[in-house]
């Protein structure tokens, strides 16, 4: 049995990290924190003298142990919100994000390597990093903010290298890992070479990583993401069988590898005959040299600071305990940096840690009672971090992998050989290449087991079982998760074996209903849907995406934010190819999804671009086939039996700016039914548009902007749309859609749907002069007369 005692300190701090995150101002947050751990602390020393007494001491000492307890986590959880506190005015500096959407100069130092970006529209690369400077106007604003930089494909960054760049900014929610989207529009300029340290492993990974390019097939690719977390060379298709099957964790950077790191280091100082200390000091800088070698991402650095607590234990002569170590590991680096805690990364880390400690124990014992123990081991590995996971890993992708366990099983074992010949491949690369291609080989041979392992596995029937997603879900999973520990840990009291079988029951029931359900409801929504729709918004989160039909021939008005959560939806609705693709500005939120219908658009019309954003998206769409052009009012053409025209912009400005106020606005009508999308237009577009004459009726309008406040009452009633398709992510950080924005549809006589509500949305004609609608929550077909 474990003292869970030890781990509420780092629960309390992950707690308090996520609230003070969320407060506009946490201060106040932070002092009652610290006056709760101060009056904690008052009560123990209290407690503790009263304990002296002999009558009282039972009681005082238990008094004392649990005003302790509460004093610690109140220390920890103020401390967190006071780092918050004082990193959030440099994190996201007002005068900053005062200055999104203009071209700004960004002084940047790079934290991650350039990796192709195949889920950013424009193409090129993308790469973390830390803006320590912006230039606007003369003036130079100062700030520590971590962003997400996209630049041209010919960009290059080193690790820890400060560049000049230049482009626009889009900042990102408050409780968002990252600070603020950088698009650059020109490659960034290095400003000074990257430290030495830095410069150092930079040339290690690379050559370690040219090796593992010279072995065959997918065995090479994934050699270095076993080894050393790198996983720029990794198939695109390799990973996502990996992530099908649950065997990601193998490439990401954990105990496991640092483990490796502190044993190797501390058996070769052991035989050259040195001391403890010089032993535990030698394997701290190995350690260190570890982190700078495979960056330091949240798991490594979860990892990396729990093997330095225990080897400094080993230092002092107090050998010390995994759970204590992973508690003042999570404690610390909320500490040092509070936005970990809503880092998915992280969080996966520390709870795959956790039930590596308290749950696969237990597990194994109750598994070798039916198998051979090491088996047992094996298995119970997987199982308990897959528990301890999954209801993360639904916010993620609401699915179950049915093979996971298996997959692990099978390729668990070929993991840590490929770890230890990888990073001795790795170090003796700069020493002795010769010894390290013969290791590099020798790692090849579990490295291609993996990947084959993952291959196989997802290509078996039904590799990933549809779950409910959103909120429901990730509950349903924890309960069952919940369950599951309940009937599988040692408890602290005897229960009675009636008990367990009750939660044993319980589990098993909630686990075949839930599966019932969820594809119970997936098959009725499939018979429900209606099979000649018209119009279907896709539920795509904070973001447009939504296609017309006429017959055959599909239209498809921007792409979403994300090109997984769009191909998602093409392929629900089995759509073939997209004759006509309307991008109507260059958002995110509206072209993200791009690569997910590269290779599949015969003609594209796209909004007018400020930057070469633009430019190098409609590059991307040409050579994957489709003939591009930038759209204009009076643009016209036909999809099957429909006709569309362009409606704004106009060739002339109007004093209005590229981006929202330009975005396409294009009309569809024929087979009964009159479709507008509005894109991003703001109140004052609106305007322009409705007075320019061209605005007529239409059955079905896409509101503008997401259902923003920023609209034109007049435009709507104009149109006078039966109506109206509302686009959105639930629980979106923007408030959309906005009371205003429904009333305008309301007032208008126009009925609002929403993707964040009701799922997928479609619109037909009933044949009879109204329209037919579907969601796909509450899906029961409506039908809608227009008004006379």
């Amino acid at each position: 049995m474990i003292d869970l005692r030890l781990a509420t300190p780092a629960i309390c701090a992950w707690a308090s990290g996520l609230a003070a995150i969320a407060l506009p101002d946490g201060r106040w947050f932070a002092t009652v924190l610290w006056g709760t751990a101060a009056a904690a602390a008052a009560v123990a020393v209290a407690a503790r003298v009263a304990s002296g007494r002999t009558l009282e001491r039972r009681a005082g000492e238990t008094r004392a142990v649990v005003a302790a307890v509460v004093c610690v986590a109140a220390a920890a959880a103020a401390l967190v919100a006071t780092a918050c506190v004082v990193a959030a005015p440099s994190r996201r500096p007002d005068a900053v994000a005062r200055l999104a959407g203009h071209t700004l100069v960004l002084r940047v130092e790079a934290t991650s390597a350039p990796q192709s970006s195949t889920d950013s529209a424009a193409g090129g690369v993308r790469f973390s990093g830390t803006v320590t400077a912006v230039a606007a106007g003369g003036s130079s604003l100062s700030a520590r903010m971590p962003v997400v930089v996209f630049a041209p494909s010919a960009s290059s960054a080193r690790i820890g290298q400060p560049l000049a760049v230049r482009g626009t900014m889009k900042m990102l929610p408050r409780s968002s890992e990252t600070a603020a989207l950088v698009y650059a529009s020109a490659q960034p300029r290095p400003l000074e070479r990257p430290p030495w340290p830095l410069a150092a492993a930079d040339g290690v990974r690379a050559r370690f990583s040219a090796q593992a390019g010279t072995l065959p097939g997918d065995g090479g690719a994934l050699l270095p993401g076993l080894a050393i977390g790198d996983v720029h060379g990794l198939p695109d298709s390799l990973a996502d069988d990996m992530k099908t099957v649950g065997l990601t964790h193998l490439t990401a950077v954990s105990g496991a590898n640092c483990a490796v790191v502190v044993s190797l280091t501390g058996a070769a100082m052991g035989v050259v005959g040195f001391r403890r200390r010089t032993r535990a000091v030698a394997s701290l800088a190995a350690l260190a040299g570890f982190v700078v070698l495979v960056t330091p991402q949240p798991s490594v650095l979860r990892a990396a600071v729990m093997a330095a607590v225990i080897v400094a234990g080993g230092w002092v002569g107090r050998p010390g305990r995994a759970l204590p170590a992973l508690a003042l590991a999570v404690v610390l680096l909320l500490a040092v940096d509070p936005w970990l805690a809503v880092s998915y990364g992280f969080a996966l880390s520390v709870l795959a840690t956790g039930a590596l400690l308290l749950l696969a124990p237990p597990l194994s014992d109750r598994l070798a009672r039916w198998m051979p123990s090491r088996v047992a081991a094996l298995l119970a590995v997987p199982a308990a971090a897959q528990v301890a996971c999954q209801p993360v890993l639904l916010m993620l992708n609401p699915s179950v992998p049915l093979y996971g366990m298996l997959a692990n099983l099978v390729a668990g074992p070929a993991a840590a050989p490929a770890t230890v010949l990888g990073l001795l491949s790795c170090a003796f690369g700069p020493l002795w290449p010769a010894a390290a291609s013969v290791l590099a080989h020798l790692a090849w041979v579990p490295s291609a087991w993996i990947a084959a392992v993952a291959r196989m596995s997802a290509g078996l029937p039904a590799s990933a079982v549809a779950w409910a997603d959103g909120l429901p879900g990730v509950v349903l999973m924890l309960v069952l998760s919940l369950g599951f520990v309940l009937a599988v840990a040692r408890p602290l009291r005897p229960v009675p074996r009636i008990a367990r079988s009750i939660a044993l029951t319980i589990v098993a029931g909630v686990a075949v209903c839930s599966l019932a359900g969820t594809v119970g409801a997936r098959v009725a929504q499939a018979l429900d849907r209606p099979p000649a729709w018209s119009i279907a918004a896709c539920d795509v989160g904070q973001g447009d995406a939504a296609l017309v039909r006429s017959g055959d021939a599909y239209a498809l008005v921007d792409t979403g934010p994300e090109p997984e959560r769009l191909a998602a939806c093409l392929s629900d609705l089995r759509v073939p190819r997209i004759d006509l693709l309307v991008l109507t500005h260059y958002d995110t939120d509206h072209v993200g999804g791009t690569p997910a219908v590269l290779g599949m658009v015969d003609l594209a019309l796209v909004g007018p671009s400020s930057d070469d954003r633009g430019e190098r998206l409609g590059e991307r769409l040409a050579r994957s086939g489709a003939k591009v052009r930038v759209a204009e009012t009076g643009d016209a053409g036909r999809l099957g039996d429909l006709a569309w025209r362009v409606l704004w912009p106009d060739a002339e400005r109007h004093g209005m700016r590229d981006g929202n106020e330009r975005s396409v606005t294009v009309l569809f009508s024929g087979e009964g039914i009159r479709t507008l999308f509005l894109g991003d237009l703001d109140e004052r577009a609106q305007g322009a548009l409705l007075a320019s004459g061209r605005v007529t009726h239409a059955d079905v309008v896409k509101m503008a902007h997401h259902g923003s406040s920023d609209q034109s009452e007049a435009l709507y009633r104009e149109v006078g749309a039966v109506v109206g398709l509302i686009s959105c992510g639930a629980g979106n950080d923007y408030g959309h859609p906005t009371r205003t924005g429904l009333e305008i549809l309301r007032r208008a006589g126009t009925r609002g749907m929403r993707t964040d509500v009701q799922g997928m949305l479609m619109v037909s004609s009933d044949g009879r002069g109204g329209l037919r609608t579907w969601t796909q929550r509450a899906s029961t077909p409506q039908r809608l007369a227009r008004p006379g």
